[in-house]
């Protein structure tokens, strides 16, 4: 029982602490100074950076959902349906999930990694005593950064997914191009697409907010670090995965 009680107990400290950074940086959104290239090379990082493994990770997303749902779908003479089902799959749940756990893994795991070796080496010791905001300087301009960028990734997913379905569905499944688009514009609507870009947004502030809380938190040298950037990585795809739960209840 008092296992228990002291897992609740730090799981709430942690929630806390998580939520105490991004008030924090929300804050520092609207006080001088501003950080505009700060924030301009972070977008740099997550966005440009990150936009080859987007694509590439979007394109055999939607081929590979083309292959399996068009298979299935012939089975009962449906197959013309298969782009506006893999469409609407990628707009809604998996070009911002698959975005999200991808700029996780690529970026979450570099902030921690990052902002944990200036803690452990004293280099935010050193902005502090130079009267250097930490929190404006390091953790505000990633979450502008990822809250920025992850909806515009996710629209790139989206697009090289629709780019890999229409692929396997016209040259390997020999479904009728016009009624592969025709399909996806009677069944997709545009709040499919916009609820997914918001909920890519929150999963931007997410994944900043877990990667710098941790590398901010950093203690223990090198090994630190290293414990710090698994646990970024880990912390933040499971909340995505949760919280993508609660916003479709929300949305949809």
């Amino acid at each position: 029982m008092g296992g228990l009680v002291k897992s609740i107990v730090s799981f709430l400290s942690e929630l806390g602490g998580f939520l105490v950074t991004f008030s924090d940086a929300v804050r520092a959104v609207f006080t001088r100074p501003f950080r505009l290239g700060r924030i301009f090379k972070e977008c740099e990082f997550i966005g440009v950076n990150s936009s080859f493994i987007i694509i590439l990770t979007g394109i055999f997303t939607g081929a590979v959902m083309a292959l399996q749902s068009g298979k299935a779908f012939r089975l009962f003479n449906a197959e013309g349906v298969t782009g506006a089902v893999v469409a609407l799959s990628l707009f809604r749940e998996l070009g911002p999930v698959m975005a999200g756990l991808m700029v996780a893994a690529r970026c979450g795991s570099a902030m921690a990694a990052e902002i944990g070796t200036m803690r452990v080496t004293q280099q935010i010791d050193a902005l502090e005593v130079m009267a250097v905001n930490p929190i404006s300087y390091l953790i505000m301009p990633r979450v502008v950064a990822s809250y920025i960028m992850l909806p515009l990734l996710t629209g790139i997913f989206n697009l090289a997914g629709i780019f890999g379905s229409w692929v396997v569905c016209i040259h390997l499944l020999e479904i009728n191009e016009a009624t592969f688009f025709d399909k996806m514009q009677v069944y997709v609507k545009s709040d499919d697409l916009w609820n997914g870009l918001m909920k890519a947004a929150v999963f931007g502030i997410i994944i900043a907010v877990v990667g710098c809380r941790k590398g901010f938190t950093t203690s223990g040298g090198a090994e630190g670090v290293g414990r710090s950037t698994t646990q970024a990585v880990v912390i933040s795809s499971v909340t995505i995965l949760v919280a993508d739960y609660f916003l479709t209840a929300l949305m949809f």
